[in-house]
C-alpha cells in the first residue's frame, strides 16, 4: 500500500491519507474485532450466559 501523510511546516506527519475502500476495511474490520472482544470479556464474566445471537444483537443496539 503507497501511503500518503499530512506534514506539518516541521515534517512531523500529522495525518495520513487512504483511499475510501481501505478506510471502509479497516472500519468494518475494528467492528468484527469490537464484537470479538466484548464475546470473549462476556465469555470471561460470572454473570448470567446468554447467547451469542442476543449479545451480537445488544451490541449492534447499543452502537445506534
Amino acid at each position: 500500500m503507497n501511503l500518503q501523510f499530512i506534514s506539518d511546516d516541521e515534517g512531523h506527519r500529522l495525518a495520513v491519507i487512504l483511499p475510501i475502500q481501505e478506510y471502509v476495511r479497516i472500519c468494518e474490520e475494528l467492528e468484527e474485532l469490537e464484537s470479538i472482544r466484548a464475546y470473549d470479556a462476556a465469555k470471561n464474566s460470572a454473570e448470567e450466559i446468554i447467547p451469542f445471537e442476543q449479545a451480537v444483537e445488544e451490541i449492534e443496539k447499543s452502537r445506534k
